[in-house]
């Protein structure tokens, strides 16, 4: 284990974080993430005025999620050779028309449509604000990642509460009402941007240059590969909890809809923990311990899930979220220092993957609650944590870097 060196931190490393741009960034994230958020906490709410089975609702979250997954890796790559710095006010301009759309929707085409217009936002938004946190990191990624993604942890947490005291009580017409805050992002963002573009254009006067890979190319293939069967594991479980948590807790242990939000909730905010907690950690101690713990040492609790009752059900979610949730900061940094000079790219990559299998992972898992009952499908997706044991496989990139 060793502590981040000054070459792995690069030239940023001789600044300090710019806090102020991090905490906008941060509150973006939340306030995009809560938006995003609507769209699952009210599932059970469309489910019974649309009478639609699991599956459609799997569609729903698998169009949301493939959406976003698809463009987001383009529009990474796109903008590590043109940086759009003000591309984020005009994502989150698309994801305020989704919600409007959503609405107002009077059919299940509809609600398709509003779920592709709030993940191409998310597509938008995701890769430029990653990297905009990388710059603004003063050497510190783990750190200014953590702190960004967990403003979206805390919005995604957001979801299920304002779902339960929101739009349960007043229906379908209030998520309207949700376009304020993406009006206040697009106005925080647009601030963002001119510090962006500030930012790119001493960068380019000054000619910074970007590290050599410090592994041959055959082998960040290879450990890319390793990197997306770990996304692979923990957004395939989290799509679990994220999409079908209420509805395990509304059949299994006969609670209101109500309770099953704030349960809900409960987890998310141990998600939100746990990212904030994960990126400042491999910092310190390195990206490859994390990545592995994370992983891997969430097995003992997705294990006994299953069979727990109410109350410890709740218990166990919450070290579940801690410790699957510390992974991506770690994943993300690794892969961008993996990759130099791509962090647009890789940050589309991961961002998209992640948003793939979540809805990927959603339908699945929707056809086999259909098929073989909710309870079946914990029992199932209990033994995703094993795919952990890959880090082993990962090279460790300050020994390489010191060699």
């Amino acid at each position: 284990m060793s502590t981040t060196t000054q070459s792995e931190r690069g030239p940023a490393a001789a600044t300090t974080a710019v806090i102020p741009v991090l905490l906008a960034l941060s509150f973006s994230h939340f306030l995009n993430d809560t938006i995003q958020s609507l769209i699952p906490s009210i599932y059970p709410i469309l489910k019974t005025k649309f009478a639609l089975t699991f599956g459609q609702v799997g569609l729903i979250a698998l169009t949301f999620q493939i959406t976003a997954s698809l463009l987001q890796p383009l529009v990474g790559v796109l903008t590590d050779k043109r940086p759009m710095p003000y591309s984020l006010a005009a994502g989150m301009g698309v994801s305020l028309l989704g919600l409007l759309v959503l609405s107002r929707a009077p059919v299940f085409a509809a609600l398709l449509l509003a779920a592709a217009m709030v993940g191409m936002g998310s597509a938008v938004f995701h890769p430029e604000a990653s990297r905009t946190a990388r710059a603004a990191s003063g050497g510190r990624l783990g750190f200014a990642q953590s702190f960004f993604q967990v403003g979206g942890n805390c919005g995604s947490a957001m979801g299920p509460l304002l779902a339960a005291f929101v739009v349960l009580p007043y229906g379908q017409h209030s998520v309207a009402w949700f376009a304020l805050a993406a009006l206040l992002a697009m106005a925080v963002l647009t601030t963002v941007g001119r510090w962006s573009a500030t930012h790119q254009r001493r960068r380019a006067a000054r000619g910074s240059a970007h590290a050599a890979p410090v592994v041959s190319q055959q082998r960040v293939v290879a450990t890319i590969a390793v990197l997306v069967l770990l996304i692979f594991s923990k957004y395939f479980y989290l799509s679990s909890l994220n999409v079908y948590y209420t509805f395990y807790l509304i059949h299994h242990f006969g609670v209101s809809v109500d309770s099953a939000q704030v349960h809900l909730f409960i987890f998310l905010a141990a998600v939100a923990a746990g990212t904030f907690l994960g990126g400042p950690i491999g910092d310190r101690i390195g990206r490859r311990y994390v990545i592995w713990g994370s992983i891997l040492g969430v097995f003992p609790f997705t294990f006994a899930l299953p069979f727990a009752n109410l109350f410890w059900t709740t218990v166990l979610t919450i070290p579940i979220g801690l410790i699957l949730a510390s992974a991506f900061s770690a994943i993300l940094v690794y892969a961008t220092e993996l990759m130099p000079g791509r962090v647009g790219a890789v940050s589309g990559l991961f961002f998209g993957f992640a948003f793939g299998m979540g809805g990927v992972g959603a339908a699945v898992l929707g056809v086999l609650a259909d098929s073989w009952g909710i309870d079946a499908v914990y029992r199932l997706c209990a033994f995703l944590p094993l795919m952990g044991l890959l880090a082993g496989l990962l090279p460790d990139l300050d020994r390489h870097r010191g060699a």
